[in-house]
């Protein structure tokens, strides 16, 4: 009888199986202070106690992206230990604070399926829910990922491609209980821009830049329980590289984000997103955002802002596609998401 684990290959998959997570991870203060050691993260709501209170909250809640790390972690196993690459994102939004704690794991329904032309390849889409210690959902969201198939003559599985919106409504966000900018301290915050001092179509270049050494994202990768064969194996690629795990990118550029978007304090809403290009040890991320749209909340003193969050690793500030409407080959990642921030 075979006892380990080979993972999932495309032909695996059928449309509405449900996938229940191994390891549920209880959050403690010891994944801040990594967080914080791995990332520029200097967002005030997440590193003060004091800071939160005065904003309505009991205390300081961990990191947005920490949730989504540790919860996307529980899924690797199941859904892309053998994956190409992970596609994309939609639909995503955070519905309860994670405090330290709190028990996180993950279940994932599959909502479709697609082979490739090669015959080798298939896209396998899932939703994904994080659930804490009381059965509540803390987040969801759907992400496609490009998995191998194990027996190439395997005949092609019926195609479902799933419709999913091009973004969230503000009315579908879930504010934080007690959340109250009204009190809001700007010096402590470290910018005074607050939502009015925003405009659709803004650009913003966040000036500073990050290399990506090999320790460190593996590092955070093992942090988020994530064992995705491509960011540990130079086997797992035909060029012998580690790919670096998207979500380290992710968390690098909204972090990179702090100098010009200080005060978009909270994470929503995750509209869409995709890893445009590889990113590879040695790359320097650097980051830019655009302003969709905005909106005004029910919440005392908060405002909703939709941004596009673009990572890359070169070239022009703002430039994105070439004229044939490919990315560019510098831009790693492009994330259409929605924050909180003091009107």
């Amino acid at each position: 009888m075979v006892k380990t684990n080979t993972g999932r290959f495309f032909e695996d998959y059928a449309v509405g199986q449900v996938i229940d997570h191994a390891v549920p991870r209880t959050m403690n203060m010891g994944e801040r202070a990594l967080y914080h050691m791995l990332y520029p993260a200097r967002h005030a709501l997440y590193s003060s106690d004091q800071f939160a209170q005065d904003c309505g909250l009991p205390f300081s809640p961990l990191d947005d992206m920490i949730a989504f790390h540790i919860v996307f972690g529980k899924t690797v196993p199941d859904v892309s230990l053998n994956a190409v690459a992970n596609l994309g994102y939609a639909q995503g939004r955070w519905l309860l604070p994670v405090w330290p704690g709190d028990t996180l794991r993950a279940r994932s329904e599959v909502i479709g399926v697609k082979q490739n032309s090669n015959g080798k390849t298939g896209v396998v889409y899932v939703r994904t829910t994080g659930l804490n210690q009381h059965d509540e959902t803390v987040l969801e969201y759907v992400r496609w990922v490009m998995v191998r198939k194990k027996d190439l003559d395997a005949p092609a599985t019926v195609t479902v491609v799933p419709d999913l919106p091009k973004a969230l409504t503000v009315d579908q966000l879930a504010i934080p209980k007690g959340l109250d900018f009204t009190n809001y301290d700007f010096t402590l915050a470290g910018e005074p821009h607050r939502w009015c001092d925003y405009e659709i179509g803004e650009k913003i270049d966040h000036v500073d830049g990050v290399t990506v050494e090999e320790a460190e994202h593996m590092i955070a990768t093992r942090l988020w329980q994530n064992t995705a064969k491509v960011h540990f194996d130079t086997s797992a690629r035909p060029d012998g590289s580690r790919l670096i795990y998207g979500g380290h990118v992710i968390s690098m550029a909204r972090a990179l984000s702090f100098n010009g978007l200080a005060n978009a304090q909270i994470v929503v809403g995750l509209n869409s997103g995709a890893h445009a290009n590889p990113c590879l040890a040695g790359d320097t991320i650097r980051a830019w955002s655009e302003v969709l749209d905005k909106a005004e909340t029910d919440a005392p003193g908060v405002g909703a802002l939709r941004l596009r969050l673009v990572a890359t690793k070169g070239g022009a500030p703002f430039d994105l596609r070439s004229d044939d409407g490919k990315y560019l080959p510098e831009v790693l990642l492009d994330l259409d998401y929605w924050v909180l921030i003091p009107i």
